[in-house]
Formats: structure tokens, C-alpha cells, sequence
């Protein structure tokens, strides 16, 4: 499977991209917004992409921003880029926020969890009995939806040059029983192909490891081709939320606590050993 442009990370470009021409300008938003005739809290909303950019907004906000030739053509190409359906728009309803988005055109996916195997690496009987425990009032047609949205996600490791999978898994993910037994050893044995996969390197913390960085919760990093159009992203969620950071100095918190982590868990091959230890010995 080939890599397509994601619409949410040329969206997030495009408003990185025009905060550059504006600040290039000297000018505040507000002053953008007042020249214009726009309320003034517009530009700050589409900067921050709580508003999106519109194909009527881009020819006075170049022509203010005295865009050159090449820029207003590159600007315009992720426009019409942002404005493109990703194939996980079919399933809004059921998948986190922009996060699918901003996961499909990753290089490199750093995570950390705690309570359940990561989306990526899950089977399908895994997901089910997740769906089952959390969503207890959906209907049949959601819980499908629900599984068929995240066995999607998997095929971007399928994809011609795949993402690098960096997973620091908590001891308790292994000992957790979802499902039952029989779903529960298919999962593990799933980890343990995993960590044969040369893009895919699988780490566990083990309980001895004691208290550690992420004692708050799970968390999972993206990075990209070009880190100066594209910087890093932080990823945050639960039950009931979820939270993008963008900010440099929060994302480098929360790359020192990854390093932290990968220094306290046990080794790749130590960890398949682990898994493979903790699939036979799941209860029947």
C-alpha cells in the first residue's frame, strides 16, 4: 500500500505556513483581521485550527502577506490538500478526534501504554472484547464499525515504506486476561510476530521496574519526514478525552520520558521472551 497525503497534517501545514507570512509581516492577527473586515479573533482561530481555511480566505490573506509566486502555488496545492477526505472520515463517529490523521503519514510512532495493546498491533477478537467492555450500550452496528475502523489503522504497516513502531508496553497489558483465554494467548502470540517485524521494535516494563515517568497514564509520539514542516506531536487520551500537544517544550517532556522508559523496561529480545513466557502462562 502506497502512502497518500494525509488532510489533516496539510491542514496543520498550511496553518503553520501561513503564522510564518503573517509573522514575516510584523503584523498581529488583530491587524490581519481589522484590514481584512474579518472578526478579530479569525486569524487566530485559523492559525490555531480551530476554524478551517477556506478557498475564499487564501487570496487576501496572500496578497496582505505579499506571498511570492512559489509560495501562493504551494499554499494553494495544501488547500486543496487539507480540503480532501482521509479514508478514516467514513468512520468520525467512531475514531478519536484527528489522531488517525496525524498518524498516517508518520515515519516514527513512539508509545507508551499501560491498560491495553496499542491499536496498531491489536487482533481482531481484541478489539471486539475492548469494544464489548467499554461501549456497553452500543448496538451491533457500532461495535462494527468500531472494529472495522481500527483493523483499517493496521494497514499502515503494510504500506510500502511503513512507519517505525516503537511500543513500551506496562507489564500489566500482558497480564490483563481481555477476552478470555483463548483471545487473550492469540494476542500475545500477535506481540510475538510483532517483534520479528524490522520496523517494529517491542519493549515491556516490567513490574519490577517500580514507579517510572508515566506513572500518569499512556501516551504516544509522531514524528515525521520533515521535522521543520512537520514537528513532532504528542497524543493524549482516555475514555472521555483527548489531547494534542504541539508545543516544543511539551513534546520534548514527553520525548525524555519515553527515553526513560526504554532505559527502565527490559531489552527487545528480553521482552519477547516475556511474552511469550506470559502467553503460556495465561490462565485457563
Amino acid at each position: 500500500m502506497a502512502q497518500v497525503p494525509s488532510p489533516t497534517i496539510r491542514a496543520r501545514r498550511l496553518r503553520r505556513e501561513l503564522r510564518r507570512l503573517r509573522d514575516r509581516t510584523g503584523r498581529t492577527a488583530e491587524e490581519v483581521a481589522k484590514i481584512l473586515g474579518w472578526h478579530r479573533t479569525k486569524i487566530i482561530r485559523l492559525e490555531q485550527g480551530h476554524s478551517r481555511v477556506m478557498p475564499k480566505d487564501m487570496p487576501p490573506l496572500l496578497d496582505l502577506y505579499e506571498a511570492t509566486e512559489s509560495e501562493r502555488e504551494s499554499l494553494t496545492a495544501l488547500l486543496r490538500q487539507s480540503r480532501q477526505k482521509g479514508w478514516w472520515s467514513a468512520y468520525g463517529d467512531v475514531l478519536p478526534d484527528n489522531y488517525v490523521g496525524f498518524e498516517a503519514e508518520a515515519t516514527s510512532i513512539s508509545t507508551f501504554e499501560s491498560l491495553y495493546v496499542p491499536g496498531l498491533l491489536q487482533t481482531e477478537e481484541y478489539v471486539r472484547a475492548i469494544v464489548r467492555a467499554g461501549r456497553s450500550t452500543a448496538d451491533q452496528d457500532e461495535a462494527d464499525r468500531v472494529v472495522a475502523a481500527r483493523l483499517a489503522r493496521k494497514a499502515l504497516l503494510s504500506r510500502d515504506v511503513p512507519p517505525s513502531l516503537w511500543v513500551v508496553l506496562d507489564e500489566a497489558v500482558l497480564r490483563r486476561v481481555v477476552g478470555g483465554s483463548a483471545v487473550m494467548r492469540a494476542q500475545l502470540a500477535r506481540l510475538v510476530e510483532a517483534c520479528e517485524m524490522p520496523t517494529v521494535e517491542i519493549q515491556v516494563l516490567p513490574f519490577t521496574a517500580g514507579a517510572h515517568a508515566a506513572m500518569g497514564g499512556a501516551f504516544t509520539l509522531l514524528s515525521y519526514d520533515d521535522p521543520v514542516l512537520d514537528p513532532t506531536v504528542v497524543y493524549l487520551s482516555n475514555d472521555t478525552s483527548t489531547l494534542l500537544l504541539e508545543e516544543s517544550r511539551q513534546v520534548a517532556r514527553y520525548r525524555l520520558m519515553f527515553d526513560h522508559l526504554r532505559a527502565k523496561a527490559l531489552d527487545p529480545d528480553q521482552s519477547a521472551d516475556l511474552l511469550s513466557r506470559a502467553a503460556a502462562e495465561v490462565p485457563d
